[in-house]
């Protein structure tokens, strides 16, 4: 038993250094539109399009018209560097 605790500390422990370095961001707002892709939502007057996959966790009924909270990361696609001149 003293080994199955310790072994979910150590890996509980590894995987909070591993995601220690993501930042997270946050919108609120209603959505707007909503596709398997996509979710659009108000915030203010600008409309944020957030990107989903199969691996985004939903709680609750998500359907257009509904308040919503969405945790995000910003993660680089492609980096192109430019010579100094």
């Amino acid at each position: 038993m003293k080994k199955i605790t310790l072994t979910v500390s150590v890996l509980m422990l590894a995987a909070s250094f591993a995601f220690a370095g993501v930042k997270t961001y946050q919108v609120t707002g209603p959505v707007l539109e909503l596709t398997p892709t996509t979710i659009v939502v108000q915030k203010g007057t600008e409309k944020w399009e957030i990107a989903r996959d199969a691996n985004t966790k939903v709680s609750g009924d998500l359907k257009v018209g509904s308040k919503v909270t969405i945790q995000y990361i910003m993660t680089a696609a492609s980096v192109e560097v430019k010579p100094a001149k």
